[in-house]
């Protein structure tokens, strides 16, 4: 039979995995059991193009995913590429078969409400690290910059009479963020406690109470733990506020070129994923809100 002799030679000539074999095996009998009942075709030669578009039509009404559905088309382009090396096919019939786009998944953001609630009522604590645990959710939330680029920062890089940071981000690029009276004025405070509770310390501009610069693990616990102050969603990481500054920003009519500098993106299509969350986030207002939504 032509499929266990194409599962052979992905065992024995490509090396694959049982659980590889089986999981193309599974999909290919599944095309043939969804050709030869619901379509009706004897063998390998009689599938056109047009079937396997159905076939995909198929899978989707049943609820797969574009990921398994394109898993599957994947399966039986190695399928038909075999039977037409080995002469049992004339023509492939995926030659012109696009997959399904897969479906980006939406930024996690936290609502402006809840960054509110977070920074102007929640309690932080008393002392140094209080203070600073504040001005790392404040920092992240003012600025959008990237957990990395956040413990990177040294006292030199931000210039308090011109009201910029310089942040050092992906390949070393350099880039500046303004911010606001608010946050300078956080950041004086922090630099005054940080300075009189640290005596010896590292040039870092976030430091722990040794004096030496904080590490990824420590950030990402200080943003967890006040985040599930306000939301219960699953992500509650620096990224997500970043995805809140952008998502911000956004709401607040500044143009997406700015954002993406911002952000330091490289590509304008990358920040453009945060005009869908806005306006999913529209969506859903306008479901709730409106009388005959």
């Amino acid at each position: 039979m032509l499929t266990d002799s194409f599962l052979d030679y992905l065992r024995y000539e490509r090396n694959y995995s049982d659980d590889t074999v089986k999981a193309y095996g599974e999909d290919i009998r599944q095309f043939q059991e969804f050709g030869g009942e619901d379509v009706g075709l004897q063998s390998p030669s009689e599938v056109v193009v047009d079937v396997v578009r159905e076939w995909m039509i198929h899978l989707m009404n049943l609820g797969y995913a574009t990921t398994s559905v394109n898993r599957k088309l994947s399966s039986l382009r190695s399928y038909y590429k075999y039977l037409l090396r080995k002469g049992e096919v004339k023509v492939d019939p995926l030659r012109k078969i696009t997959g399904p786009k897969n479906k980006k998944n939406l930024p996690v953001f936290v609502k402006e409400s809840e960054m509110n609630r977070l920074l102007d009522d929640e309690d932080f604590g008393e002392g140094f690290e209080g203070c600073r645990d504040h001005l790392v959710i404040a920092m992240f939330y003012a600025t959008g910059m990237r957990l990395s680029e956040l413990i990177g920062l040294d006292d030199g890089d931000v210039d308090f009479a011109a009201s910029v940071i310089k942040v050092t981000g992906k390949r070393n690029k350099q880039r500046l963020i303004p911010f606001g009276e608010e946050l300078r004025v956080e950041m004086e405070t922090y630099v005054k406690q940080r300075d009189e509770s640290v005596p010896v310390r590292s040039d870092a501009f976030f430091v722990r109470k040794t004096g030496e610069r904080l590490y990824p693990n420590i950030v990402r616990k200080i943003v967890m733990r006040n985040l599930s102050k306000v939301v219960t969603v699953k992500k509650r990481s620096p990224h997500v506020l970043r995805h809140t500054f952008a998502t911000s920003m956004l709401n607040h009519d500044a143009e997406l070129g700015a954002i993406k500098e911002l952000l330091g993106h490289e590509s304008l299509a990358t920040t453009e994923i945060y005009t869908h969350t806005t306006f999913e986030e529209l969506k859903k207002v306008y479901n709730q809100a409106h009388p005959r939504a």
